[in-house]
């Protein structure tokens, strides 16, 4: 509370600038709009104030003279004597909610005691309460009407006032609504009831220039900034139809067009889509209105799957009763609207455009930011945080590679959220731990030199240019469980310095018809920012032979073979496909297979060699024959988990690892896999 008001003498001062003196002495500098607002304001309370005086105590010899005549501060109640930039609040909120001056008396009576300590003791002395009564305000308002109570007036309407419970409708007190009072006062705010709804969206740092064509686009489709009074017609204005997945993008693009025309943008996600769009939450539907009208806000409705009928409901409805300017961002088409709308479909920004941020947010040599935009496909946000994460690591290191750290924050960035449908594996295998013929080796080195080059064949030598089909980079790795499918996934991306994510097949597979492709699409669409390597183990399960259709059951299935020939086709990064059972895939689907590698069960040769390789070189081992152990035909899986078991029981021994030990591992690997041990293979080890 306010417990002073500016003087009479300081009131007649009006807040204009002064002509510099004869003297040559500067000018007094000009109040800002928040002070000549505030002065405004105060000059509003004290003529109000000195009229409730002389209407309640005139013949009370008891009360003070007047400290202000309000005869004297009419002329400066005129704010065309006031030097404003804009006008002052009290005045805007007048002119856009369209306020009688009785409307107006009343929003100066519920504000006057949170503003003036006076007013609270002059109430109480009136009306026995601190607050202002509807009784007070007819008996001395000069021009009072009835018709500023009902509901459907601004005052209630909106919210301006809040009455609170009394005996009768005349008897009830009243007071301001505190975003209201906030507003009259110049203070910058929203609605708390709207905070935990809607979020601000400040303007951009960078805007890519396909970003700025359509946030141009926008701002024209609009025509021009808005006054308060167009705010009021906002539902002819188009709705404007942010079409893509690129949720970052539908942002950045929509704060750059609202700040363009000076309006504030406010995103609403899609979580809070069904209780803004219920009955209980119309109430807040008339507060995002109201702030329209205070604050110039702009709502961004985040909806990316409308697929879900009650979703697509929501929207609908949300769509059609908001007066407000709106922006919606989806994955697909919306329904049907009276409002006119204006579509633009959305997408990362190019290339170029993606090395012209980065030239621009880091010191980076041009080859690092050409190996960056050449794996990572990121938008302006991702970037800039990429940037400062790895200029935070860079300053409490300065040893670190700096280009290493980029890539590394980079990855961080493009990590995709695939809860529930992959597992990120963490890629510790070398090449060393593959023992493999040369042909498969130099196959698995061809995969990753087509990883690498894929932008310069691409893009730079134009092969995109020539249609999407055929640009994605998948192998399948088949053979026997434990020949190195899985190991040599690994080992790619590791090479690569890529994320992997496994696939689990039985989260992605789904009996309702349409699921198992929109976990498909959640997939591979959180894989491209960083182009991950996708690992689908044992695919066999989902990618089988397509058979013929006999019922709806055999149709939705062909579907969903050919919707992921499709995504494997157009996906930018490397997808592998393990399976144990070649024969059972669909011959169509391996001709759209760039690499097939054969995992070939290991000859004694590779056996051998599997097993010099097998232990750390940290594990402490004494008395192997390796020749020995290579008499053993089993796969490199079995030979790891029999050296590992070995490793368990020589530790339990407190020893290093013997042959004794091998031994024992190997029978308890054998009797897994229901395989009886010869005597011809373990002859000699002990």
């Amino acid at each position: 509370m306010i417990e002073t008001v500016l003087t009479p003498e300081q009131l007649t001062e009006q807040p204009t600038a002064q002509p510099a003196s004869s003297s040559g002495s500067p000018p007094a500098a000009q109040p800002t709009w928040h002070e000549a607002n505030l002065r405004y304001l105060s000059a509003s309370l004290s003529a109000l104030y000195g009229t409730l005086k002389t209407s309640l105590f005139e013949s009370d010899r008891k009360v003070a003279a007047e400290p202000v005549s309000s005869n004297d501060l009419d002329p400066l109640l005129d704010s065309a004597n006031w030097s404003f930039s804009e006008p002052p609040a009290i005045e805007q909120l007048c002119s856009a909610f369209e306020l009688s001056p009785f409307e107006r008396e009343l929003l100066l009576l519920a504000s006057a005691v949170e503003l003036d300590s006076r007013f609270a003791s002059l109430y109480a002395d009136a009306t026995r309460r601190a607050l202002p009564t509807l009784q007070l305000a007819f008996s001395t308002s000069r021009d009072p009407h009835w018709s500023a109570l009902s509901p459907s007036r601004p005052l209630r309407y909106w919210q301006l006032i809040e009455l609170l419970p009394a005996d009768s409708l005349l008897a009830s007190p009243f007071r301001v609504n505190e975003r209201i009072l906030h507003f009259l006062s110049g203070v910058e705010t929203i609605d708390e009831r709207l905070q935990h709804v809607v979020r601000p969206l400040p303007a951009p740092d960078l805007l890519p220039g396909s970003y700025a064509s359509i946030a141009n686009q926008i701002a024209a489709a609009w025509n021009a900034p808005f006054s308060n009074t167009q705010q009021l017609s906002s539902s002819s204005l188009p709705v404007i139809e942010l079409r893509g997945s690129e949720r970052d993008a539908a942002r950045t693009i929509s704060a750059a067009a609202a700040s363009s025309l000076d309006l504030n943008l406010y995103r609403l996600s899609s979580r809070h889509l069904a209780h803004v769009a219920s009955a209980e939450g119309g109430f807040i539907l008339r507060l995002l209105e109201r702030e329209t009208i205070l604050s110039n806000l702009v709502l961004l409705i985040e909806a990316e799957d409308l697929s879900d009928p009650a979703s697509g409901a929501a929207i609908a409805h949300l769509l059609e009763s908001l007066q407000v300017p709106l922006i919606l961002f989806t994955s697909q088409p919306c329904a049907a609207l009276s409002r006119s709308r204006v579509v633009f479909d959305i997408s990362r920004p190019t290339r170029v455009e993606q090395a012209a941020l980065w030239q621009s947010s880091v010191e980076a040599e041009r080859d690092t930011v050409t190996n960056l935009v050449t794996q990572f496909n990121l938008g302006p946000v991702a970037i800039l945080s990429a940037a400062h994460r790895a200029s935070v690591v860079a300053n409490a290191d300065p040893s670190a590679d700096s280009a290493r750290l980029l890539w590394d924050a980079c990855l961080i960035e493009a990590r995709p959220h695939l809860e529930g449908l992959a597992q990120r594996v963490e890629p510790a295998a070398t090449w060393n731990d593959l023992v493999l013929p040369a042909h498969e080796l130099e196959q698995l080195h061809l995969i990753a030199l087509h990883v690498r080059q894929r932008i310069t064949v691409y893009e730079s030598w134009g092969f995109a240019g020539k249609g999407s089909r055929g640009l994605g980079i998948s192998a399948l790795f088949a053979g026997l469980s434990g020949t190195g499918k899985t190991t040599a996934a690994e080992v790619l991306a590791n090479e690569l310095h890529l994320d992997l994510f496994r696939v689990d097949l039985s989260q992605v597979i789904s009996k309702y018809i349409g699921e198992t492709e929109k976990n498909l699409g959640r997939i591979f669409d959180a894989a491209e920012e960083g182009s991950a390597v996708l690992l689908f183990d044992e695919a066999d399960a989902l990618f089988g032979k397509r058979t013929e259709v006999k019922d709806s059951h055999d149709r939705y299935a062909n579907v969903e073979v050919s919707y992921l020939l499709q995504r494997m086709e157009a996906y930018r990064g490397l997808a592998i496909l393990t399976t144990n059972r070649r024969q059972s895939l669909d011959q169509a689907f391996l001709r759209r297979l760039r690499f097939i590698v054969e995992f070939s069960f290991p000859h004694a040769a590779q056996r051998v060699e599997l097993w010099r390789r097998i232990f750390p070189a940290s594990t402490p081992t004494e008395g192997l024959n390796i020749e020995r152990l290579a008499r053993l035909r089993v796969s490199g899986g079995n030979i790891r988990n029999i050296a590992l078991g070995a490793a368990f029981l020589a530790a339990h021994d407190g020893q290093p690892v013997r042959m004794q030990h091998l031994l024992a591992a190997s029978r308890t690997e054998f009797a897994k896999l229901e395989t009886p041990l010869s005597d011809a293979e373990v002859a000699g080890w002990l």
